[in-house]
């Protein structure tokens, strides 16, 4: 018998326009308007509800900005899951070899920066855990959903020359100068542990009952509690439901 949730909503999205972002989003989503999307954020709509989590999808036609977040309860440590990526396309994670903080401002403020960054190729399926205090920056060629706490502190320490504020001496306070063990290895579903959420990768051939949480759905047709859904959707679960039907889907939560 098919597990019913008290609450079982799907989370609209809201398209941002970004520099970098693309002008194609197909399969996921449509673009009507022929604007630069990079983002397509899921917000928690419901009055009187703070969700401590936040899903992304991510387009890119350039490089990111060189950025970093801030750690603890009202920080940004995230993941990212790749879709589709270009040939050649990378991320970078954390620097090749650690350095001191006046060596890396002034790498941030030459652009030397680039060339400290641990930059890993990435194909459709690898995952990266990106917690808080590490350097990072998505490259061009990308297709991603993001899981995130719920925060959007981000500092930007180096635009490739691009007309956009720096954050560079608020960045460095927050900065790990360090290494990152860059895409991770996954065996089996999880993608990634924290002390702010699990995220699980599922093939659903069937029935599966879904914890409380986030359902993302990246391929496939079925049913959420029930529900229609389609590639693209989010839908959050305020009590275990059933996913049904043949489905490639996220699913993210908070650890219990």
């Amino acid at each position: 018998m098919a597990v019913k949730s008290f609450v079982t909503r799907q989370l609209l999205p809201t398209f941002v326009e970004r520099i970098w972002g693309s002008l194609t989003l197909e399969p996921l989503f449509q673009n009507p308007a022929a604007s630069r999307i990079g983002e397509v954020w899921f917000p928690e709509t419901m009055p009187g509800i703070s969700a401590p989590l936040l899903v992304k999808f991510i387009f890119t036609t350039e490089n990111l900005s060189v950025q970093v977040h801030p750690g603890g309860p009202k920080g940004k440590t995230e993941m990212w899951h790749i879709l589709k990526a270009e040939p050649g396309a990378s991320v970078a994670v954390g620097l090749k070899e650690p350095v001191d903080a006046a060596t890396f401002r002034a790498a941030c403020l030459s652009g030397e920066v680039e060339h400290l960054l641990s930059w890993v190729p990435v194909v459709p399926g690898d995952s990266v855990f990106v917690p808080a205090g590490t350097v990072h920056a998505i490259g061009a060629g990308i297709t991603l959903c993001e899981v995130q706490q719920n925060n959007d502190v981000t500092y930007r320490l180096y635009d490739y020359g691009r007309p956009r504020e720096l954050h560079l001496e608020a960045g460095l306070a927050v900065s790990a100068l360090t290494r990152h063990p860059g895409v991770e290895t996954v065996a089996g579903e999880r993608l990634a542990t924290s002390e702010y959420f699990e995220v699980d990768r599922w093939l659903v051939t069937g029935t599966r009952v879904a914890p409380a949480g986030y359902v993302v759905v990246l391929a496939g047709t079925g049913t959420v509690d029930g529900h229609p859904v389609r590639p693209g959707q989010v839908w959050t679960l305020d009590q275990p439901a059933t996913v049904e039907g043949t489905l490639e889907v996220i699913h993210a939560r908070v650890p219990v």
